[in-house]
């Protein structure tokens, strides 16, 4: 299979303009099977005044134009996260559509960022992992600021995964952590790890890009600078079963 992370240049503008942007993106992409956005690329992450004002139900526009495309494209897409509103509250959610348009999963990001930033403030927190069955094996769903807590991952695991999904907007102030948690999370459950980070700017923050396609051994199979570029690789879905049975860590597991 072909992977395919859109590394998006968020820029202060309106969200109708930044879906033409992600939609014309899509369609000058790599040929995938699966392909990637950021983190809350519609409204900019650290655009904490636009979360309200830019935040939308799930059969709202941003959702509803991603859903077309995947349909017309024949591919699944993670497309990245938006500011999901369901009644009063307001959710940082990441949205897995698949090859016929329909919403194959969403995953309301648990460990909401605190330092420097609004969004705990904002937004409310998910309660539960999300791994979903793919022609390639068990995903599981994170964004950004989860890559810290490792224990997410290996319940994941416990739960089948076998590749992550990270859609991002990670600083460029921490980019050696985002190039570690990366490999880490990958390395140390056997798993694939495709992320999608932002670059550009937010409310004069700067991203950090480098978004990466990680195998199970840790190795980094593409990996994008700072700026907008796509990411793009092709993977072996066999290899984690390959990796996990030659060298059979997960099962030595006491905890």
């Amino acid at each position: 299979m072909r992977v395919t992370s859109i590394q998006m240049q968020v820029k202060d503008r309106g969200k109708e303009e930044n879906i033409e942007v992600a939609l014309d993106l899509l369609d000058q992409a790599p040929p995938s099977d699966l392909m990637l956005l950021p983190e809350l690329w519609p409204c900019g992450y650290f655009s904490f005044h636009r979360y309200r004002r830019d935040s939308e139900p799930i059969d709202g526009p941003t959702v509803s134009a991603l859903r077309e495309r995947a349909s017309a494209m024949g591919i699944h897409i993670l497309m990245g996260s938006l500011v999901l509103r369901e009644d009063d509250d307001l959710f940082n959610a990441a949205l897995l559509l698949g090859p016929d348009g329909g919403i194959m999963a969403q995953y309301r990001k648990i460990h909401l960022f605190g330092y420097q930033s609004e969004e705990r403030k904002l937004l409310k927190a998910g309660r539960r992992p999300v791994v979903v069955d793919l022609p390639w094996g068990k995903a599981g769903i994170t964004t950004c600021y989860d890559l810290r807590f490792p224990e997410l991952y290996r319940l994941m695991v416990d739960q089948g995964a076998s590749i992550f999904l990270v859609p991002s907007a990670w600083p460029l102030a921490r980019l050696d952590a985002w190039r570690l948690f990366n490999r880490a999370r990958a390395h140390e459950n056997l798993s694939y790890l495709f992320s999608c980070n932002c670059s550009g700017t937010s409310d004069g923050k700067a991203f950090a890009g480098h978004s990466m396609i990680v195998d199970p051994g840790g190795e980094v199979l593409a990996e994008g600078g700072e700026g907008a570029c796509y990411v793009s690789a092709e993977i072996d879905p066999q290899r984690v079963q390959d990796v996990r049975k030659a060298f059979s860590t997960l099962n030595d597991r006491v905890l």
